[in-house]
């Protein structure tokens, strides 16, 4: 955990970084386009905030009114952060609005050039590192964040590309227009990382692999056993919690049963981490023939 905190704070001086890189090109050229990639960026550094307490605060350990533990909240983070970068196209799209009303000149110093590659190259570092370490430690929220860089550093080649050809070229609508796809591009970025959110929160079933993972796991740590029935798995942030129906016969010992359950919850950890098990024993007049069937 203490791992996902320093992530978390890096991604706070990363952001402060690009943020001061971009508004310096910005500076160096007036293009709507890099002062609408600026503006993403001052959403970089409150969503990089918003991951850190999100991060902290998942960390704690269960108590009496939260027995399943914190983790839900690296969600309600990147729900947040869905919601600074759906502001964050609205105010760019009312900047390239304003650009295509009234049409300025554009310079583009080598200089200024460099500036935007330097703050690009540095999101396109922190994002592999983030993605790296925030799916190796299963937090939402420095995925989150990853996600959120990568359709900055998207943008920003593509403002690039487009200043680069309006200073070019001489037709200076590229600056807003270009300005007007990064705010698409980052409007749909912020519904999807929403609509993902909000899916984990009501807790949405993982993705079929996964499924197919933890059922192969249950057929072939289960010897002894008839079948598994009635699985449910959902995810908070780093734990995953699995229930399920285990069959055996009629006459097997509750301490033969408990050796097969321990077997179970030892291989499900072993392949997918930090897990809540609950498993419910039936004899085999239970049997529903539907489920997973023991190798």
């Amino acid at each position: 955990m203490r791992s996902a905190i320093r992530m978390a704070w890096g991604s706070v001086g990363v952001a402060v970084v690009v943020f001061a890189l971009k508004l310096l090109a910005w500076w160096m050229t007036d293009s709507v386009a890099l002062y609408a990639d600026a503006l993403e960026s001052i959403v970089n550094v409150a969503a990089a905030l918003a991951a850190v307490a999100a991060v902290v605060f998942a960390a704690r350990p269960a108590d009496a009114n939260h027995p399943y533990g914190h983790h839900k909240a690296e969600y309600f983070s990147a729900v947040l952060e869905g919601g600074l970068i759906l502001t964050a196209a609205i105010l760019i799209l009312q900047e390239a609005w304003a650009g295509f009303q009234a049409p300025r000149g554009l310079t583009l110093p080598p200089e200024a050039l460099a500036v935007a590659v330097v703050a690009s190259a540095l999101n396109g570092f922190w994002c592999w590192m983030l993605f790296r370490r925030g799916r190796a430690l299963r937090s939402p929220a420095l995925v989150a964040d990853a996600r959120h860089l990568m359709t900055d550093i998207v943008s920003s080649v593509g403002v690039l590309a487009g200043i680069t050809a309006a200073a070019a070229t001489g037709l200076h609508w590229l600056d807003p227009a270009l300005a007007a796809l990064t705010a698409l591009n980052i409007l749909w970025s912020g519904v999807h990382l929403i609509r993902e959110s909000l899916g984990a929160l009501m807790d949405e079933a993982p993705p079929g692999e996964d499924l197919a993972q933890i059922r192969q796991v249950l057929s072939d740590s289960a010897q002894g056993a008839i079948e598994v029935h009635d699985l449910r798995v959902r995810r908070a942030g780093r734990r995953t919690f699995i229930e399920f129906h285990l069959v055996v016969e009629a006459d097997m010992t509750v301490a033969a049963s408990h050796v097969i359950c321990d077997r179970i919850e030892a291989a499900l950890r072993a392949e997918i981490g930090e897990a809540l098990i609950t498993i419910h024993v039936e004899p085999e007049g239970k049997a529903k023939h539907n489920g997973v069937l023991v190798l």
